[in-house]
């Protein structure tokens, strides 16, 4: 909760008589104008009822605007969003509360809080007195199509006379940020098994309470049982070692995000970039809900670790949290400078990564056969491929002529991909069900599936 008070403070000191009367209003400006018209109108015509009506229409908003300036309300303001995530094209409710923490009733207040202007009009409120101790809650909505993080704040308190010659505003200092999230698309469950024993929906043996490196009997650390005690080893290193116990492992998953800004064209919230951004964090959260270990990856190398030392999110009650990180991410990612994919294969070469999963802009031969290294370091590889030139294109218009010796689905699938074709305006859900069953044909024939698409 963020508090403001509208006596005296030694910012507005410095301002003294001036910063009062630049609160005057059109009406006290028209009034102050008319009074000193009227003064000199009456020495000129010596005309003394003249100049009283004078003195009375400049001293009104000159009084107003002493006693609104030295009145001491003492007013706090808090904020809250609902939800502070949202995924793009989704509303979100800011409730706002004002508290009268003086002893005096306030007069007439004007509420306003400061929104970008992607988020829709200025909202503006009008309360009435608030009682002493008392409260006024309101609230406002918000929405935006382009995903990202937008600040919300100072909220602004305006203070006006009875009579409307003087305005004055006062800002609270506290913003708070809401963030627009990829739009979400549901995935049906499929099988995206990977080829390697142990990725995909395969399982690996690994330690209980230890990392995938502990390949040994670990010392002992407060909290272990003391049944797991290998005493022969203990007798050898001299203090308690602890027996290491096998336990399923999560599957592992990666998703890779292309972000090159030459590998996509246009802009906005219906461009390819966006398709795909949307597509990765999809994903994410359906291989998260499947209880894989995720990675989010881009064409930088840049990964969001989440919980694990090792870089992959695991599915725990901390999920939640690994999840909010990955969407916080792809609120803002933007394109990159990078011309290739070689720093994130750089990160894959290690191996031991599962399932893979891309979004890709497009390629030429040379990323393509990078592509096909990241290939032989996982388990199974499934690839979607935004021609970024057929989503600027019109769909009246004849797509050019393409080489079929260099199409790049082509050389992915013959690299052992499982490559889908992503067409303008598709959907995730339909494009994942055609992966399956791209996957599926070519386990069952053992040869490489045709330059179909979807």
């Amino acid at each position: 909760m963020t508090q403001a008070s509208t006596g005296h403070t030694a910012e507005r000191d410095k301002g003294g008589l001036r910063t009062a009367l630049a609160g005057l209003t059109t009406r006290g400006r028209s009034f102050l104008a008319a009074g000193v018209a009227a003064i000199i109108c009456a020495y000129v015509l010596g005309q003394s009822d003249l100049r009283r009506v004078g003195l009375l229409l400049v001293i009104v908003p000159l009084l107003c605007a002493a006693v609104l300036y030295r009145t001491r309300y003492r007013v706090a303001g808090s904020r809250r969003l609902s939800p502070e995530r949202v995924p793009a094209g989704s509303e979100a409710r800011v409730h706002l509360r004002m508290d009268n923490i003086s002893r005096l009733p306030t007069g007439l207040l004007m509420l306003q809080d400061k929104v970008p202007y992607v988020l829709g009009p200025r909202p503006r409120f009008v309360l009435d007195r608030v009682e002493a101790g008392g409260r006024r809650e309101v609230s406002y909505r918000v929405r935006s199509d382009l995903r990202g993080r937008y600040p919300l704040g100072p909220l602004q308190l305006r203070l006006t006379d009875a009579f409307g010659m003087c305005e004055l505003t006062r800002d609270f200092s506290a913003y708070d940020t809401l963030t627009v999230i990829p739009r979400v698309e549901t995935l049906p469950p499929v099988r995206l098994t990977g080829d390697a024993k142990g990725y995909g929906d395969g399982r690996q043996s690994s330690l209980a309470l230890a990392g995938e490196d502990d390949i040994i009997p670990r010392g002992y650390r407060y909290g272990d049982d003391l049944r797991r005690v290998h005493w022969r080893l203990t007798a050898r290193y001299g203090e308690l070692m602890v027996r290491r116990e096998e336990q399923p492992q999560r599957s592992r998953c990666t998703v890779l995000l292309d972000t090159r800004g030459i590998a996509f064209q246009g802009v906005g919230p219906d461009s390819a970039f966006e398709w795909a951004v949307s597509g990765t964090a999809s994903t994410l959260l359906h291989m998260l809900e499947r209880s894989f270990s995720v990675r989010l990856l881009t064409d930088t190398g840049s990964s969001v670790p989440g919980e694990g030392a090792d870089g992959f999110a695991g599915a725990s009650h901390e999920s939640a949290d690994a999840a909010g990180m990955m969407m916080d991410t792809l609120a803002v990612v933007d394109h990159s400078d990078g011309t290739g994919l070689s720093r994130a294969y750089e990160v894959l070469r290690g191996g031991n990564e599962g399932l893979l999963i891309a979004f890709l802009g497009d390629l030429d031969e040379e990323q393509a056969d990078v592509l096909g290294k990241m290939r032989q370091r996982s388990g199974g590889a499934i690839a979607f491929l935004l021609d970024s030139e057929s989503w600027v294109r019109e769909p009246a218009e004849a797509p050019g002529p393409s080489d079929g010796g260099t199409d790049p689905l082509r050389m992915l699938r013959e690299a052992g991909w499982t490559a889908v074709r992503v067409p303008r305006g598709a959907s995730l859900a339909g494009l994942w069900r055609e992966a399956d069953r791209q996957r599926t044909y070519v386990a069952s024939t053992g040869t490489t599936a045709g330059d179909g698409g979807v």
